[in-house]
């Protein structure tokens, strides 16, 4: 006779208790065990996208992490696509953002990422002390320690009376295949180009970079471009501070000049870096905890006086600046709004003049 499905009397069964831990006992055994697994992965962390150097951030993360113990999962991009590849997965992960915090390393795509609604509001204590051309009205986006533009030159291999004194002079056929940038599709490089589309107007603005795609060395970042300079590989090329830097401190033959001086001159570009919170995020008081961490006078004196020597933009910092500031040199006026509106069609243009994606 066949015994019906439910049997009141299971429990006193031996038989049937035994087959019945076997299916029930061992998969909750899994499952606890499982769970102790996740139960150190449910600490709090943030995910921050960030684009600058893995050697300046990371011990930053480090020690905002010993003070709240708030693990940090960075995710860094290449030196050639930095900033580009990070701000094209922030678009792609729009329906489920896996970033908290980026921490961009220029403001264009900043800019870019605001257009497109990505962006979370947050009123930082901190971040509303700095100057109003460096934080969004709405709230957005922070703008803190910069870096200049400028022009790095081999003191071997020009002399001080040959010394170029603006970006033109990538331009100069004198200086053929003795001069260098970075591939303009990518980071600051990117930015200071759709930075002269939208101050010199399309058309010049094509014109200059028809000319130097002629006349100069193309490098896949500033760092290469910066190296290729210090080892006489070229005469000089346009790079960041932060980059020149770190061959001057090695005490490589080189120095930095700030172009575009004159009174009719562009002037020098200083681009920040700026931090945001993604709309969406998964862990929004954490990101919240790391930009006042990061936008802090202390933590801006420490990009000043590292390796990086970023300028701070806290009006407080005490910080000791090894590089020029806005306040020291004439500064190109920025127009970052307006290089974001045009940045489409400066890196179009630049993709089809010197190739690339």
């Amino acid at each position: 006779t066949l015994r019906p499905t439910y049997d009141p009397n299971w429990s006193a069964n031996p038989v049937l208790l035994s087959h019945f831990s076997k299916f029930f006992f061992l998969p909750t055994l899994i499952l606890g065990l499982l769970g102790g697994c996740r139960h150190p992965e449910s600490a709090p962390e943030v995910v921050v996208y960030t684009a600058l150097d893995r050697e300046f951030s990371a011990p930053i993360f480090e020690e905002f992490t010993e003070r709240t113990g708030i693990r940090v999962r960075p995710k860094y991009d290449s030196e050639a696509s930095k900033t580009v590849g990070l701000v094209n997965l922030i678009m792609n992960e729009r329906e489920r953002p896996r970033c908290d915090v980026f921490w961009n390393n220029e403001i264009i795509n900043t800019y870019r990422l605001e257009d497109e609604g990505l962006l979370q509001a947050y009123r930082s204590p901190v971040g509303e002390e700095y100057p109003a051309e460096y934080r969004s009205p709405e709230g957005t986006w922070y703008g803190f320690a910069a870096r200049a533009r400028i022009l790095l030159v081999n003191r071997d291999l020009v002399s001080e009376a040959d010394r170029p004194t603006s970006i033109r002079d990538l331009a100069d056929p004198k200086w053929s295949e003795r001069v260098g940038i970075a591939k303009p599709l990518f980071g600051t490089t990117a930015s200071h180009a759709a930075c002269l589309f939208a101050t010199l107007g399309s058309e010049s603005a094509e014109e200059f970079f028809h000319k130097v795609a002629e006349n100069a060395r193309i490098y896949p970042g500033n760092r290469q471009v910066a190296q290729a300079v210090a080892t006489g590989q070229i005469a000089f090329g346009l790079t960041d501070t932060d980059d020149a830097m770190v061959e001057i401190e090695a005490g490589m033959p080189v120095e930095i000049i700030y172009p575009d001086q004159e009174p009719e001159g562009l002037g020098t570009l200083f681009i920040p870096n700026t931090l945001t919170m993604i709309e969406g995020c998964r862990h929004p008081e954490a990101a919240r905890q790391l930009i006042d961490f990061l936008l802090s006078p202390e933590i801006e004196a420490r990009l000043a006086e590292g390796p990086s020597a970023q300028i701070p933009l806290h009006p407080g910092s005490q910080a000791a600046v090894r590089v020029a500031t806005p306040q020291q040199k004439k500064a190109m006026s920025p127009a970052f709004a307006e290089a974001a509106d045009v940045w489409e069609r400066s890196a179009q243009y630049l993709r089809t003049l010197m190739g690339g994606s």
